[in-house]
């Protein structure tokens, strides 16, 4: 129960300030009447899945996927155009090429889009099999992982 409410206080810190440090999100779960280590923070933001992206007011700040209409934050973003080298479909599946040794990262970005129409995702070392419920579907995702490579 802790924890959870713990995640929750993240998640509302990150929204309202720019936090940029793991000692500097210590600090305001202290204020908060949390007391945390930065092992627990650092446990806490790998559980959240929180990524740093450029800041305002400061070079960068801890942000959650989604946090601005399930689009991706810059890093991820950069990280799936980067290592992302064919997208092809084949019947209700489409086939991601990777980097070698980019096939998980591409694989979790995928899955952190949530995509209705995506049923599920296996990834390999250089590879990522999206699976969709039918062909019309993966048409679909095919399409919006090609544009999300273009931009």
């Amino acid at each position: 129960m802790l924890r959870n409410a713990r995640h929750d206080k993240i998640l509302e810190i990150i929204s309202e300030k720019e936090i940029e440090t793991q000692e500097e999100l210590c600090k305001e779960l202290a204020a908060c009447n949390y007391t945390v280590t930065q092992a627990t923070v650092s446990r806490d933001i790998k559980e959240l899945r929180l990524f740093k992206v450029k800041g305002t007011k400061k070079r960068f700040r801890y942000t959650c996927v989604g946090e601005s209409s399930n689009e991706l934050p810059d890093k991820m973003r950069a990280m799936f155009t980067t290592c992302v080298q064919s997208i092809r479909q084949v019947g209700n599946l489409i086939v991601l090429l990777t980097l070698l040794g980019n096939g998980t990262n591409a694989g979790v970005i995928v899955d952190e889009l949530h995509y209705p129409e995506v049923i599920g995702t296996v990834s390999g070392d250089n590879t990522v099999l999206v699976i969709c419920e039918n062909e019309e579907e993966a048409r679909v995702v095919c399409s919006k992982l090609e544009l999300l490579i273009k931009e």
